[in-house]
């Protein structure tokens, strides 16, 4: 299974617009992939393409969240949506 961290870089955290287009992101992907705050059980993790799930997590601005997923592409599925978290869509 891969792994990586992601720094929420939204300056108003998780919300409707960013989580938006990160769920967009992982929609296209032909993968199960998983976030869960930093520190959470492995247990706790909810679907990321869920907006009800991300926005739920309740991930602020320099927040720490763990991606995780598993098969063929993951590892480059992972860096494209640890991009997606570390940009602030907020910024004009």
């Amino acid at each position: 299974m891969s792994e990586r961290t992601a720094i929420i870089a939204s300056s108003v955290g998780l919300h409707a617009r960013p989580a938006a287009i990160f769920t967009a992101a992982v929609a296209e992907l032909d993968l199960e992939v998983t976030i869960a705050m930093e520190g959470e059980p492995a247990d706790d993790a909810m679907e990321a393409d869920s907006i009800l799930s991300l926005m739920s997590l309740g991930a602020a601005h320099g927040d720490v969240v763990v991606l995780r997923a598993e098969g063929p592409g993951a590892d480059e599925a992972l860096e494209r949506l640890v991009q997606i978290l570390e940009t602030d869509h907020d910024a004009a």
